[in-house]
């Protein structure tokens, strides 16, 4: 029997296929070859997400809409607002009963009443001492005191207004036990006297106060502070005359002001404890929905939460990873889709490094791996092959035997096939047919044949324009995608084929797949052929029994030439000794017998003219694609070219 482990949901489709790490690849390598660095790349990548989840931006776009929707809703006016209302009934109620008096002290009440002070608070204060005659006014005055009492109590415990209403005086005094109890044991962790167990022994006597549960001192200090700093920020943003009738209000807080002595004093060791929390700042409510003091500290508490996810979304600090993002909060606020996303999004992190993607150098710097480069020249050249019109009749021809080169690749066996079985893979697919089955039993189906080619061998320089023009018209990631493309074909179809890619700018210079998909573009002129066309040559006769080819991609005339002595030098418009030096250079490959395509990109009607007379010099020819078929038209020349 197999054991099961079962864990809560986190939302996600279980039903959901698994991260497409070649989708996301793909992404990081074309913001690569546009400039950016793998690192930065993928930060883009998670940023906007992918077709099958959302990004960061996304989330922290919604984030911040809940946020500014919960200031626009709200105002902190609601419980002033309750005992004004309460306040106004008792008096109401007050001057019906004494109406109905005919005694002279019922004349001199109703003479207090009519004088009251504008202030609410003032005159809930006056009204401490009042006899009232009315149980129904007393009623109501006594409610403020209970609502006063259940608001202060609501900002520093969640749930307290509401389990407190209609509280008894055995209710209260737990209250008051409660929060002596606290206070003392704060009292003890502060001077390093507490122990775990005056902590259970706190938690055993008053855990209904505290549902969020936590396991020791650190764990409730962390729950209360949160809140109080809220309540803080509350009282911060209520406006002067509001702060000075709160204050004055919550000195008749259950009719005595020991409830509001203790409250400031677990103040004190909250804000002692916990000194990183924002206890002065506020924020700016508008709106029609009153909220109370618990329901504004609720509130503030939230807007603090949207405001931490907003910076943990953002990603923007130094060391920003995406474990830090706290994923209980993202679910409570926005949702559990959301905890998936990111979870989602974390994990596609994780796969690409984990599985050889990114590879961190000796300097600390992230760069794209072998393994990387090798997808996206795969995937290069699927979109190459995708754009073919046609294969014009031609066909590989596969062959065993002596002049068979095995391509590294391998297919299911067929009837009349005389080729190498491919042993590890004819095995492994029985393997897999039947796990655990032993003996292993092969069936023709498993069986898999090693395909080899005859072929020439050719050496191949794909001579890459990386002037300054390539980059401002937007040449620059297809010349690299043409790249990788060529490069991939020949290092798995072809691997008896040498490629060499030349990038030339002001200077030319031999790089790897690698180094040029992360080349940043050079802002200078010059469009140094000359340079290039040498270093072509210097890899042409280094193989010479091999077919000779050449492939030139550019997008403007050649304006500089090396000299001597290794300067480049630069003229514009091309100086003759320029086109000469490049003309040159191209005689000698065409004595070499190489077969020369130039691949002209724009419209430009100069280097019309001069690839026409340059081609037709060196017995070549002119290709001008669209950037879009730029590399089906390069790789179909170079299929051409070998095949001729």
């Amino acid at each position: 029997m197999r054991d099961s482990r079962y864990t809560p949901y986190d939302g996600s489709d279980p039903l959901a296929p698994p991260v497409d790490l070649r989708d996301a690849l793909e992404a990081i390598g074309n913001d690569v070859m546009s400039g950016s660095s793998p690192r930065h790349a993928l930060r883009e990548l998670l940023r906007r997400g992918t077709g099958n989840m959302r990004g960061l931006d996304d989330l922290a776009m919604k984030a911040a809409k809940r946020r500014r929707e919960m200031l626009q809703r709200s105002n902190l006016d609601g419980t002033l607002e309750e005992v004004r209302k309460l306040l106004d009934r008792a008096v109401l109620e007050e001057r019906k009963a004494l109406a109905r008096a005919l005694d002279d002290d019922a004349r001199f009440a109703e003479m207090q009443l009519a004088e009251l002070p504008g202030s609410t608070a003032k005159a809930v204060q006056e009204l401490s001492d009042y006899d009232w005659r009315s149980s129904e006014a007393r009623a109501e005055y006594d409610k403020i005191r209970d609502l006063l009492g259940r608001e202060l109590l609501d900002q520093r415990f969640a749930g307290m207004k509401q389990a407190l209403e209609n509280a008894s005086d055995e209710d209260r005094q737990r209250i008051a036990d409660m929060l002596d109890d606290l206070n003392n044991l704060l009292d003890a962790h502060a001077q390093g006297t507490d122990t775990q167990e005056q902590f259970d022994e706190f938690m055993d006597r008053h855990g209904e106060f505290f549902p969020d549960n936590p396991t020791n001192v650190e764990e409730l200090l962390d729950s209360l502070a949160a809140r109080a700093a809220a309540a803080q920020r509350l009282r911060n943003s209520l406006t002067p005359d509001q702060r000075a009738e709160l204050d004055a209000l919550s000195q008749q807080a259950f009719g005595s002001p020991s409830l509001l002595d203790q409250l400031g004093r677990l103040d004190q060791h909250l804000q002692s404890a916990r000194p990183g929390e924002d206890w002065e700042g506020s924020e700016r409510f508008r709106g029609e929905q009153g909220m109370g003091l618990g329901e504004g500290t609720a509130a503030l508490q939230e807007i603090a939460e949207l405001e931490e996810l907003g910076d943990q979304l953002a990603q923007q600090h130094a060391g920003a990873q995406l474990d830090d993002i706290d994923l209980d909060a993202l679910a409570r606020h926005l949702g559990d889709e959301a905890a998936a996303d990111v979870k989602t999004l974390a994990e596609l992190e994780k796969a690409l490094q984990q599985q050889g993607f990114l590879d961190k150098g000796a300097d600390g710097q992230w760069r794209l791996s072998p393994k990387a480069m090798r997808r996206l020249g795969e995937s290069a050249l699927r979109d190459v092959a995708g754009s073919l019109s046609g294969r014009r009749g031609e066909r590989d021809t596969r062959k065993a035997g002596a002049m068979g080169e095995p391509t590294g690749a391998s297919r299911e066996w067929a009837f009349g096939d005389t080729e190498p079985w491919d042993v590890t893979r004819t095995i492994t697919n029985a393997v897999l047919r039947q796990p655990g089955a032993i003996p292993v039993r092969l069936q023709v189906s498993d069986v898999e044949v090693a395909e080899t080619e005859q072929r020439a061998q050719a050496v191949v320089a794909l001579l890459v324009d990386t002037s300054f023009s390539m980059v401002m018209e937007g040449r620059w990631v297809p010349m690299k995608r043409t790249a990788l493309a060529l490069n991939h074909l020949v290092s798995t179809r072809f691997r008896g084929d040498d490629l060499q890619l030349i990038g030339f700018g002001r200077n030319a210079r031999t790089l790897t797949a690698s180094e040029l998909a992360g080349l940043d573009g050079a802002y200078e002129q010059g469009t140094n052929l000359h340079h290039a066309l040498m270093l072509a040559g210097r890899h042409l006769r280094r193989n010479p029994n091999a077919q000779p080819v050449v492939l030139i991609v550019t997008d403007g005339e050649p304006t500089a030439h090396l000299e001597p002595d290794g300067y480049a030098h630069f003229d514009y418009p091309p100086s003759m000794r320029t086109l000469g030096l490049t003309i040159k250079e191209l005689d000698l490959l065409a004595r070499l017998g190489a077969q020369v395509t130039f691949f002209r990109l724009g419209d430009d009607p100069g280097l019309a003219r001069f690839v026409d007379r340059m081609a037709r010099r060196a017995g070549g020819r002119v290709v001008a694609p669209d950037l879009d078929g730029l590399g089906a038209a390069v790789v179909s020349d170079y299929m051409r070219l070998r095949r001729k």
